[in-house]
């Protein structure tokens, strides 16, 4: 078949990621790695290096600053806040470069073990910060939590934990998210429906809305693969036993022979029967603005970072709540746990200027950080008080409050397994949707891409 091709060819690709370029942010056509190695920072290979002294008393500062965010409105954002800091420490210029998503992930990748590390970057937590740290060119910041309390209590632990390994701190976490389904609380009142806790009361719901004349009781753009990822990831976590999907997760030991995957599937192809041919055609974003925020469809998987955008499609007076993903009745996974994750920044410990690094990290991991991210990019901080009724929707603040009262955060799947894994799984999946591979077939491809990587 045609999908069997394109696995082969994606996993191959996997296997053998090339160089990307940067674009920048921050106006200058230099990458930050290449920034990075201009301005000098040095270290002995590989491990920690010796502390380096503060910069003397009006010695000019360079830090070099890598993240994934050049679209507004958080690019300006990042300019602005980094302008202010400068405009406050006149001795410290900042380099800002950033790259999209995809792109940021092969490219920090290539550059995080070798001498061109930026002095900060951004990073996922969960597998995707141990990488980054595995290099060896990531310091340790648990002093820097420890030396200062009053800073560091008005973190969250749950974003802490989320960067925490082996009792070691290796970032500030910036941001935090989590992925609940939204529906329209007016479509639920007028059908009698309650919010469902089990995957049974799940497809009751969605049956009630059928017979209720929605063609599309629940949306998604199943043209994004990331978004596919998204419930794949929550219902292994929900379905598999977790020394299992550890296990599984971790490209050095993977199977993924567990029969719950294949009965993941299975509920995968239910639920998409539900989203009618159009989601196949479509990406997340229209799948949003046109679909549920219409009232077209009642359901949508969405995260609260998402919630800025969606106010701004909706029409007056439409009202939507939350609910976390349903319970599988014989699942064995935490029914409490929510997907989502913090990032955050790690410094490099090739950087020239540590504790530089470190002062700018405390200024934008603040409150008045984590409100700017609020109130202009529409992202929940990971600073406590950052997020309040006077920065942010109510809405905002229930999402807080379903953070805080999770039992754990669970990472998004492209940050919990290898990407020769995950890509084939969401591409399965997506053939599965449109009727061109079943869920054995599709577990039997992933077992061999994990299998490729022992």
């Amino acid at each position: 078949m045609k999908f069997r091709k394109l696995a082969a060819m994606t996993l191959a690709a996997a296997m053998a990621a090339t160089m990307l370029s940067a674009c920048s942010g921050g106006g200058s056509s230099e990458t930050a790695a290449t920034a990075a190695a201009e301005a000098g920072t040095e270290a002995a290979a590989g491990g920690e290096t010796e502390a380096a002294a503060p910069a003397a008393e009006g010695e000019q500062v360079v830090i070099n600053f890598f993240h994934r965010w050049p679209n507004d409105p958080k690019n300006t954002m990042f300019k602005n806040l980094i302008q202010e800091y400068m405009d406050e420490n006149p001795n410290v210029t900042i380099n800002m470069d950033c790259i999209l998503n995809d792109e940021y992930k092969e490219k920090i990748r290539m550059v995080v073990s070798t001498d061109e590390v930026p002095d900060i970057f951004s990073s996922w937590s969960g597998t995707f910060a141990q990488e980054m740290i595995a290099s060896g060119n990531v310091s340790t910041l648990t002093d820097m939590y420890e030396e200062d309390p009053e800073w560091a209590g008005k973190i969250a632990q749950a974003s802490i934990d989320g960067f925490t390994f082996d009792g070691e701190i290796y970032a500030a976490p910036w941001s935090q998210d989590g992925k609940v389904f939204f529906y329209n609380k007016k479509i639920f009142e007028e059908n009698n429906l309650e919010v469902p806790t089990t995957w049974n009361e799940f497809i009751a719901v969605l049956d009630a809305l059928k017979a209720a004349g929605y063609e599309t009781p629940i949306v998604e753009g199943l043209m994004d693969n990331w978004a596919i990822l998204h419930y794949l990831g929550t219902m292994n976590q929900r379905m598999l036993d977790p020394e299992v999907l550890a296990k599984d997760y971790d490209a050095a030991t993977g199977e993924f022979t567990d029969p719950a995957y294949v009965d993941v599937l299975d509920k995968w192809q239910q639920l998409t029967s539900y989203m009618g041919d159009v989601c196949v055609a479509i990406d997340h974003e229209t799948a949003r603005n046109t679909y549920f925020a219409t009232g077209e469809a009642p359901i949508m998987y969405l995260q609260f970072a998402e919630i800025t955008l969606l106010e701004q499609s909706l029409p007056e007076g439409f009202e939507y709540g939350f609910f976390n993903f349903p319970a599988f009745e014989e699942g064995k996974g935490d029914p409490k746990a929510l997907t989502g994750a913090p990032e955050g920044f790690m410094i490099s410990n090739k950087t020239q200027y540590p504790e530089e690094c470190r002062k700018f990290l405390k200024w934008l991991v603040s409150e008045k950080g984590g409100a700017a991210l609020t109130t202009e990019a529409g992202d929940l901080s990971s600073v406590d008080g950052a997020v309040n009724e006077s920065n942010g929707l109510p809405a905002h603040l229930e999402a807080m409050e379903i953070i805080n009262s999770a039992s754990t955060l669970a990472p998004w799947f492209d940050n919990a397994c290898d990407a020769a894994v995950y890509t084939v799984y969401g591409q399965g999946a997506q053939a599965i949707a449109v009727g061109d591979e079943t869920p054995e077939s599709v577990m039997a491809m992933v077992q061999e891409a994990a299998a490729s990587l022992h």
